[in-house]
């Protein structure tokens, strides 16, 4: 299998990345972004790309891919709807619509958010813009895939390059094993998040769209049918 991945350098495509590279039905990772990960890897090949709101130069490179797993984003934090749109919607959209042509069929899997507002209509703004951009995803014609995850817990090193969570995650660190006990439908981590996203891109899930028990489901499954 040969996947692609957007937003590497964020805390869940790290998290994904990482798992992509352990398993053993990837054959090529490829990342597409504004900088390159620094990770070394034989499986591993990286598209440093400044525009991310067109591929026209690089759709060569972009070709022959049964997977996509976006997990670009930014915190809605102090924003404004316009520029957290443009950045949300219009990224992803930009790259679904030029793989949709390209690779059509190919799983796509773009990492939204526990919350979300799938009739748009909600008073909080980045649940509106993220339930636009999963409607326009799930109407291309791909097989498109929404995970929402509600609270992160990073393994194997793994940090934020927002701030503001960096600090949380480091005062709220040590609680966050103890909710996902307490709370197993609140917190996933970022191997379970790339494990499901992989499982999802190989046999496929009957719902759409994922809360935090789908994607655990997923996981669960997948450890069975490997043991």
């Amino acid at each position: 299998m040969r996947v692609l991945l957007f937003g590497a350098t964020g805390m869940v495509g790290q998290g994904v990345l990482r798992e992509c590279l352990r398993d053993a039905d990837v054959e090529l990772a490829v990342t597409v972004g504004r900088t390159a990960t620094g990770m070394r890897d034989a499986k591993l090949r990286e598209i440093v790309h400044g525009d991310l709101s067109s591929y026209a130069g690089i759709e060569g490179e972009l070709a022959g891919f049964g997977a996509c797993f976006f997990c670009l984003g930014v915190s809605s934090s102090g924003m404004k709807e316009a520029d957290y749109e443009r950045i949300t919607y219009g990224l992803t959209l930009a790259a679904a619509e030029t793989l949709s042509r390209i690779n059509p069929g190919m799983t796509f899997t773009f990492v939204s958010g526990a919350g979300t507002d799938s009739a748009e209509k909600g008073r909080i703004m980045w649940a509106r813009v993220k339930g636009r951009t999963e409607n326009a995803l799930l109407r291309l014609p791909l097989e498109a895939y929404m995970f929402r995850p509600g609270l992160i817990q990073p393994m194997d090193g793994i940090k934020s390059k927002t701030q503001v969570y960096r600090i949380l995650y480091t005062i709220c660190g040590p609680m966050l094993p103890v909710l996902r006990w307490a709370l197993p439908n609140l917190v996933l981590t970022t191997r379970e998040i790339g494990r499901a996203m992989l499982a999802v891109a190989k046999h496929g899930f009957q719902k759409r769209v994922l809360e935090t028990r789908d994607i655990r489901a997923v996981v669960g499954q997948e450890l069975r049918t490997n043991e």
